[in-house]
């Protein structure tokens, strides 16, 4: 039901948890980051709170790995163990660009859609009905 939210794993979780490969593929096209990083960067996307837990970015990031879109290594730091470092793959470039695409259709459908409800609620008050 639309109306129902229970945070990421409601009915929408799984295309957010999809929407988080475009969102990590571009992070990672501004240059190499860590797991830890690139969750705490999501945020730039308009996500209120980090929206999935490190287990789910890691699985999408080993996800992406496999399918040769991204590549890792591990890096020693200044203070602490090493760390796990990924980098976006010409292929994972023309992945993102795919991505790109798919979501500016994607855009123009929603604000269609946005369009025809806001015409629609508007003519439905007008005649006076109530929703």
């Amino acid at each position: 039901m639309p109306g129902r939210r229970r945070g990421v794993q409601n009915r929408c979780g799984r295309r957010i948890n999809r929407f988080l490969e475009p969102c990590l593929l571009l992070l990672l096209h501004g240059g190499e980051s860590h797991g830890y990083e690139l969750l705490e960067n999501l945020r730039r996307f308009g996500f209120s709170e980090n929206p999935a837990d490190s287990s789910t970015i890691y699985r999408i990031l080993r996800s992406l790995e496999n399918k040769g879109f991204i590549t890792s290594r591990w890096a020693e730091g200044d203070s602490g163990p090493a760390r796990r470092v990924y980098s976006l793959s010409p292929e994972g470039d023309g992945y993102l660009q795919m991505w790109v695409g798919d979501l500016e259709e994607t855009d123009r459908i929603l604000h269609r859609f946005f369009s025809e409800y806001q015409n629609h609620m508007e003519l439905h008050h007008s005649n006076g009905k109530k929703t």
